[in-house]
């Protein structure tokens, strides 16, 4: 009965869906969010810009011959060849000279994507076992890896914490609380953490924020200016233990109002420059870096004030044995980057390169005097190389290695094995110990024996046998089912009772000033 169930899973279940499902999600949504975040291209030219509009892949893998005609490849021709199995990708590129848009021939090829065997771009999809075979393919190949100059390449998936989670822990013998959150909007990851010393009082550190910034000072530079706003912000102000460390800290703060807040902070990240400057830096210090999940805009600025109390609430309440420090090992606050995430980084990363080289031909053009014409500005090797280069040497972004693998074919079985493995980004010199470790959360997720011994040990893992792995889905659209239900996000509803507040005290001013005019 066991066997037949199995047999009936695989029937409808691919051992490397994940993969499949991932990289599909990619190609239909993830590319053009890219596209869309960037927007435009401003060249360094007056009244002349070149608007990015709708990204196109319909056509399947294609190779160029010698003699420029274009035709299908598919798989097995790629290997012997050592060709790319890789498809042209072509993008709406607008120009709008003095705020008009110049509609000729908008469609231009601006690079070649690599193509994962048996997904939706790729010539085997849909085929059954007679059709596979006569493209001289193994019907049981489950697909699932790319084809870079002839070489089967594998995209391995990497297990990292997971982002925007407050995860809270003790070090240093207990006399260090750290209030952690790995903050991440659109590839961009900043670390953002509240530390607690021994005797209580707390300080924040971000990318390029200056030391031993005093967490008072950080929420009154975020808007919460006043006294009795800070102690509204804590959620348990009642517990005396709570009261008494916000007390301390403000007590030990160099500051009492905004202004002198950020005045401060410019001094310390911009020392001996013109206030102005100071200002500037101060404003991309608090809207870019600091926990810009939250927004980068200074309207919510607010909001992080309100997320910072929660972080250092958090982390009074760990010190005090109130509640138990957070787990990093529990599998639950993991999240596993698939082959979909993964070229979505890679393709952030080389399309920035591409616009910027776009830019860069359009000012050279200019310069010399030449028509600007789009189709003959874009250099498709721009994005297509970059990308090319780190499948193939498997150098990731962020100085990340081994991403990229080539496949094992010893056999079937290590060749299967090698799709569904999941590595962690921990070194391999230090020991670990707790990381390797088997955890209980990992049942079900994780196989228990298949693991490399020697340095790797615990440290590359493959997935239990019956095990998928969700694509993930945009948080948005629950935030704001959330608010439309009226159930307002932690922290927010204190923020929007203070526009209300200030919103009511605005109208009483206009209605007394309304009167006193009536009675002069």
């Amino acid at each position: 009965m066991g066997v037949e169930l199995l047999d009936a899973y695989f029937q409808e279940n691919s051992l490397v869906r994940q993969h499949l499902e991932s990289y599909d999600k990619f190609v239909t949504t993830g590319i053009q969010n890219v596209i869309d975040r960037i927007g435009t291209i401003e060249p360094n030219i007056e009244n002349y810009k070149l608007k990015l509009g709708k990204v196109r892949i319909d056509e399947k893998p294609m190779i160029m011959e010698a003699d420029g005609s274009r035709r299908a490849v598919t798989p097995m021709e790629a290997r012997m060849r050592d060709l790319n199995y890789a498809a042209p990708i072509f993008l709406e590129i607008i120009p709008v000279v003095n705020g008009v848009e110049r509609r000729g021939f908008p469609e231009v090829f601006i690079g070649e994507l690599p193509v994962m065997v048996k997904s939706k771009l790729c010539h085997l999809e849909g085929l059954n076992r007679q059709q596979l075979m006569e493209k001289g393919e193994d019907p049981e190949d489950p697909g699932g890896y790319f084809i870079i100059n002839g070489s089967e390449r594998v995209l391995v998936s990497i297990e990292d914490l997971a982002p925007n989670r407050i995860m809270v822990s003790r070090e240093k013998d207990g006399k260090l609380t750290t209030s952690k959150v790995f903050s991440m909007r659109f590839g961009f990851r900043a670390r953002c953490v509240v530390e607690r010393n021994h005797e209580g009082i707390m300080n924040v550190s971000f990318p390029a924020a200056p030391k031993d910034l005093r967490l008072i000072t950080a929420l009154r530079a975020l808007g919460l200016e006043k006294d009795e706003d800070i102690f509204k912000a804590f959620k348990d102000i009642d517990d005396s233990r709570i009261m008494n460390d916000v007390l301390l800290n403000m007590e030990v703060s160099d500051t009492k109002t905004g202004e002198e807040a950020l005045e401060l902070i410019g001094k310390k990240v911009a020392p001996g420059q013109a206030k102005e400057y100071r200002a500037k830096r101060v404003d991309v210090l608090l809207d870019t870096y600091l926990l810009p999940h939250l927004g980068v805009e200074p309207a919510d600025r607010l909001a992080k004030a309100y997320y910072l109390c929660k972080m250092a609430e958090k982390g009074m309440k760990v010190a005090y044995k109130i509640v138990h420090e957070d787990d990093k090992d529990f599998y639950g606050n993991k999240r596993i980057k698939l082959t979909g995430n993964l070229m979505e980084e890679l393709f952030r990363y080389a399309f920035q390169f591409l616009v910027k080289d776009v830019a860069y031909q359009v000012e050279r053009a200019f310069a010399r005097g030449r028509r600007l014409v789009v189709q003959t500005i874009v250099r498709p090797d721009a994005l297509s190389e970059r990308m090319r280069y780190s499948m193939a040497t498997g150098n990731w972004i962020a100085g990340q290695t081994g991403v990229s693998q080539l496949l094992d074919r010893t056999n079937h079985l290590s060749a299967v094995s090698h799709l569904r493995r999941i590595i962690s980004p921990l070194s391999r010199k230090h020991p670990h110990f707790k990381a390797r470790d088997l955890h209980g959360s990992q049942w079900g997720k994780l196989c228990p024996n298949e693991s490399p011994e020697g340095p790797s040990c615990a440290l590359v893992k493959n997935m239990a046998l019956l095990c998928e792995i969700t694509t993930g889905e945009s948080e948005r659209p629950v935030e704001e089912l959330l608010k439309e239900s009226g159930v307002a996000l932690e922290g927010m509803v204190v923020a929007d009772e203070k526009e209300e507040s200030a919103e009511k005290e605005v109208k009483e001013e206009k209605i007394v000033e309304v009167e006193s005019k009536a009675k002069k």
